[in-house]
């Protein structure tokens, strides 16, 4: 069944995460006329106004046009585009008989007489082509998962220079073979599993799953000023893509245009890149909430990694893909037990990610809670990461390159573990 045959229905475009993506800044730029400011300014100089936004020329020439059709096929969103409609003093039915080829007369007596049968032919209309089937060849593939702390006091040592510190170098040592395995083995594209830590989301948002489906997303200020590190660069088509297939999928993700991204993104990507002036691969950040409760099980998050893994290898590119899950490991940040670490408890989840997945995504919070502190929750998304590398169901075996554990890195315990799947590096996508 084509799931995207809602693209072939005659004089509709449906807006997915593909138009939403195409048209952010128009509709942007449609919701900054909900203030009389702004609306007075536009009108005062609609091309001045237009061009102070990042708009594509040809979405310019739409809205100067007053041709909804185009701008729409442009990405613009109906609800969107009626706010920019309002401005003009378009009535919804004037908006509407515009993009019909009727005048605003002849669509209201069309509505009177009952509305438009769903079978008519609509000659006059534009019509949207039936889009090509996908084509074939190799598809997109996930090649490794890599696990990590992303303590934030690591990149600090890294930005101060302090990683050949005493306290600091033995951290950094065991992260060494990472980085040589990392020359070698570049992914085109990097989903990073991560939580945000107040920077992004307060307490008046508290998603459970964000998908950064943006161009590029800027470094977070978490008090300190942002880090010293290069923006991070998305993949906006290939995050569309995952966010349709997770959707359909039944998990209800949040979509994110704008993202800035804290130290659970960007000290796994100091730790395993080092210092560079540009991420060598792409980056598609997917944010997990394990901040405030109710936060999502073990097995919430290892079926979607399953389901992050088939939504990867139904893409019909090329791509060499890893899904790095990060956080932890055990640590308590708050209350008496502030300090708790649980050297044996680490040990076995690491073990157990390796060999028993499935059953370690059955562990209940309580236990995460009890033994590895409040704040280890954050190890629940190391698993999306775990069931994004095999489908245990098909005997997936995975080969372990690389781990590392060491106490402590200022408050927690450091964790760190590379698995390849089907016991083959990294490398170019293979077609599933």
């Amino acid at each position: 069944m084509d799931e995207r045959a809602y693209r072939r229905v005659p004089g509709t475009t449906i807006f997915d995460a593909e138009q939403s993506a195409k048209g952010y800044h128009l509709n942007q730029f449609c919701m900054s006329l909900t203030t009389a400011e702004n609306r007075a300014a536009y009108l005062a100089d609609e091309r001045a106004y237009l061009d102070a936004w990042p708009l594509r020329e040809e979405q310019r020439r739409a809205l100067l046009a007053r041709d909804l059709n185009a701008a729409i096929a442009e990405g613009g969103n109906i609800y969107f585009l009626a706010k920019w409609g309002a401005t003009l003093g378009l009535s919804f039915q004037q908006m509407a008989g515009s993009m019909t080829g009727l005048t605003e007369a002849e669509y209201r007596e069309m509505m009177v007489r009952g509305g438009r049968p769903a079978g008519e032919r609509l000659d006059h209309a534009v019509l949207e082509a039936a889009h090509a089937a996908a084509p074939g060849g190799p598809h997109a593939s996930v090649s490794a998962a890599l696990f990590t702390s992303h303590v934030p006091a690591i990149g600090a040592a890294m930005d101060h220079r302090k990683t050949q510190e005493p306290y600091w170098q033995p951290v950094f040592a065991g992260y060494e073979p990472t980085r040589q395995w990392a020359r070698e083995h570049v992914p085109d594209v990097v989903i990073l599993v991560y939580n945000d830590h107040a920077s992004a989301f307060d307490l008046s948002l508290v998603p459970t799953f964000v998908l950064g489906t943006g161009a590029s997303f800027p470094i977070a200020d978490e008090g300190y000023g942002p880090r010293p590190v290069p923006e991070v660069e998305g993949d906006p088509e290939f995050a569309a893509h995952l966010a349709h297939e997770l959707i359909r999928a039944d998990f209800d993700l949040t979509l994110a245009q704008e993202l800035p991204v804290d130290h659970g993104l960007t000290v796994p990507l100091s730790l395993v890149f080092g210092e560079v002036e540009r991420w060598p691969c792409k980056v598609i950040p997917l944010h997990v909430n394990v901040v405030q409760y109710p936060v999502p099980s073990g097995a919430r998050c290892f079926a979607l990694g399953r389901a992050l893994r088939r939504a990867v290898a139904s893409y019909p590119r090329p791509l060499d893909v890893q899904v790095w899950g990060t956080g932890g490991m055990s640590h308590q940040l708050q209350g008496p037990r502030a300090g708790l670490i649980n050297r044996e408890w680490d040990a076995a989840f690491l073990d157990r990610l390796v060999e028993d997945p499935a059953g370690l995504a059955a562990v209940p919070h309580l236990d995460y809670v009890e033994q590895a502190g409040s704040e280890g929750i954050e190890l629940v998304m190391w698993l999306i990461a775990r069931g994004a590398l095999s489908d245990v169901d098909d005997g997936g075996s995975v080969t372990e390159e690389h781990r590392f554990y060491h106490v402590p890195a200022s408050n927690t315990a450091v964790g760190h573990l590379i698995l390849t799947d089907h016991g083959r590096a990294a490398g170019p996508a293979e077609e599933e």
